[in-house]
């Protein structure tokens, strides 16, 4: 009966030591680590949720960017971090896609090293072709490739990127051959595009915006689930005949794993009550992001699927990074 007593007791002490935490977090100043350079969409958006967060905790909010390695130094060292909150991490699409396509040497498990806290953000890409080529519609795109399988090139800013893998998805779900043409960044990309050396890409609506409306390039399909304000005539690829399509880049608030309930519902419903602010919506929008809204518990089961997602693309097109 003593034992019983103690564990009852026990369990009551943790409970009122988390709730205590969550009541006073955050009594000092909060990091944010954001794995990339300085300058960068990752960064920029963390700097303005930064700034968000600051004022609404009246507490500091420090932006750290320690990059490299394709954004797993800095995912590292907050998988290692003491769970409480006080040092969170920014990151975008590379988390996801990591656990695949760098399997041989990133140094910790994904879905067990962090707490998935927030969608940041979400950035669509646009499937675009060269104002030259035949194909005026998504399923005039897919009718060519299935009539040539394979003839249809489609460029990007380098392997294993999220335009990329857009692509990969797309050819997948569609059923057709395409065949992707690498670059070493999304400048030269775009101009082979706009030259007609390359007849297909995906790229942020941002990035291909004036070339569309000056009639350079035409937008055949935007790959989120819901049309973009900037596009309002373009339908979603889901729309334009690919079922259940979507690939937009993702930018979440993470932390080490087993953060506390109490604290990490808090940071969830701080952040996105911040992301909802006019001013935001407004920062976010020049850089072509839509602000997240999404519970804590939707949004961690929502990477888990992503992450299986994506693998299953890496590895039906046996996509490899150059050694």
């Amino acid at each position: 009966m003593k034992q019983i007593i103690y564990i009852v007791g026990w369990v009551f002490a943790a409970l009122a030591c988390t709730a205590a935490a969550a009541a006073s977090y955050p009594d000092r100043a909060v990091t944010i680590v954001v794995p990339f350079p300085a300058g960068g969409t990752t960064d920029v958006l963390a700097r303005h949720l930064g700034k968000a967060l600051s004022e609404k905790w009246d507490q500091p909010v420090v932006i750290e960017n320690k990059s490299g390695a394709s954004g797993t130094i800095g995912s590292a060292d907050v998988a290692r971090s003491k769970p409480n909150g006080y040092r969170l991490m920014v990151t975008a699409t590379h988390h996801i896609i990591n656990p695949t396509l760098l399997k041989d040497t990133i140094p910790y498990d994904t879905k067990a090293a962090f707490s998935n806290i927030a969608m940041v953000a979400s950035v669509p890409n646009v499937l675009v072709v060269n104002k030259n080529f035949e194909a005026k519609t998504v399923q005039d795109l897919i009718k060519i490739a299935k009539e040539k399988p394979g003839s249809i090139n489609f460029g990007s800013a380098g392997i294993g990127g999220a335009n990329h893998l857009s692509g990969e998805l797309f050819a997948h779900m569609a059923g057709i051959k395409l065949t992707h043409i690498p670059y070493r960044g999304a400048a030269p990309s775009l101009n082979d595009l706009l030259a007609g050396q390359i007849p297909v890409m995906f790229d942020s609506v941002p990035g291909v915006l004036a070339h569309i409306q000056s009639g350079a390039l035409r937008a055949l399909g935007v790959t989120s689930k819901e049309r973009v304000p900037q596009l309002e005539d373009t339908p979603t690829i889901a729309e334009a005949g690919v079922k259940g399509f979507e690939a937009v880049s993702i930018f979440g608030l993470y932390g080490p794993k087993d953060i506390p309930g109490a604290v990490l519902e808090q940071i969830s419903s701080d952040v996105r009550t911040a992301l909802q602010s006019e001013n935001i919506k407004k920062q976010f929008a020049t850089l072509g992001a839509t602000p997240g809204n999404m519970p804590q518990p939707e949004f961690d089961a929502y990477i888990n699927k992503e992450i299986d997602k994506w693998s299953e693309v890496i590895q039906q097109a046996n996509i490899t990074l150059p050694k």
